[in-house]
């Protein structure tokens, strides 16, 4: 129902201001008329016609993106709605059950141990968006470390497998060859943070099993690109810029059955751009598998002191 009436907005807003541009040039086209004479007047006419035509379009473009985010932002609300109030009700069920009733000892433990995992999901969807706040928040000039980037991303993949149950063959990092570190200056926490949204959103998307495989390599002797790829669901044709947008999540039924916010890789985007470096996701299509790849300038060609580039406006927006 929210979506129709979206949709019939937006329709209405396109379909104003084609009329209302319309009715500027019905009214022209007798001034031009009246003022063939007068270049002045006819100059003055086509002036005022450009004015008022952008001005429409402006307004349109504007109203058309403002239904848009309205949407997203809908759709977030609706998506962290869920991710709390699921585990909060699962915790809440066996907690009344541990209250009334006598559970065997294993019985009890499993109960525990699905209680634990309830609490680390909405844990995970908390600090999701506290960390959005955070970013729009931070520092320019916040302090960074000398970071060795391989053991941050074997941490991460450590994580993941440990959150989603995975054997150690699930996901893969191809070392380095030789004894080559790589080190960034960054914030480890938010790197983190960057790295393991990647790797959920890889085992998340491959419903048919999960293989995933990491790997570091070094591009043009300045900086360091992480590789995460997957054999999931891949990316629809012009979704690979998209999906790092704020609350954005791609259309379809994956989108329904697999729950999220919408904010995991905007905000790998806005940490990878704080850092200095740029992600990007490739895709050959449907059930093709996704490739995001992170760049991240080397440690000795980034000055400390211009480490964030112009990313402050992304959060921001």
């Amino acid at each position: 129902m929210n979506i129709t009436r979206r949709r019939g907005a937006i329709a209405l807003a396109i379909t104003l201001g084609v009329l209302i541009i319309g009715g500027l040039i019905a009214f022209y086209i007798p001034w031009v008329l009246l003022n063939e004479r007068s270049i002045m007047l006819f100059v003055l006419g086509l002036i005022l016609l450009g004015l008022l035509v952008a001005g429409v379009v402006l307004n349109t473009v504007f109203l058309v993106r403002e239904v848009r985010r309205n949407e997203r932002q809908d759709s977030f609300l609706n998506a962290v709605t869920h991710e709390l109030k699921t585990p909060i009700a699962s915790l809440r069920l066996y907690l009344e059950t541990l209250q009334r009733r006598e559970i065997p000892e294993p019985q009890r433990q499993d109960f525990y141990r699905i209680m634990l995992e309830d609490t680390g999901r909405l844990l995970s969807t908390v600090e999701q968006v506290l960390k959005a706040g955070e970013l729009n928040a931070r520092s320019r000039h916040q302090n960074r470390s000398l970071l060795e980037i391989e053991p941050i991303v074997s941490d991460c993949i450590a994580i993941t497998r440990q959150r989603h149950h995975l054997p150690d063959d699930a996901i893969v990092l191809e070392r380095v060859p030789g004894a080559v570190r790589l080190r960034v200056r960054g914030i480890a926490e938010d790197l983190r943070t960057a790295i393991v949204n990647v790797l959920d959103n890889a085992v998340k998307y491959s419903p048919n099993g999960v293989q995933v495989r990491c790997s570091l390599a070094i591009v043009n002797y300045a900086s360091v690109r992480l590789s995460i790829s997957d054999h999931g669901v891949g990316l629809p044709p012009g979704q690979d810029k998209r999906i790092f947008k704020r609350f954005y999540r791609v259309p379809g039924r994956m989108a329904v059955k697999i729950k999220g916010t919408g904010i995991g890789l905007f905000l790998v985007r806005t940490i990878v751009r704080q850092h200095g470096g740029e992600v990007k996701a490739v895709s050959a299509g449907l059930n093709q598998g996704t490739t995001i790849s992170i760049l991240l300038p080397l440690a000795s060609s980034l000055p400390a002191e211009s480490i964030l580039p112009a990313a402050q406006a992304e959060v921001q927006q």
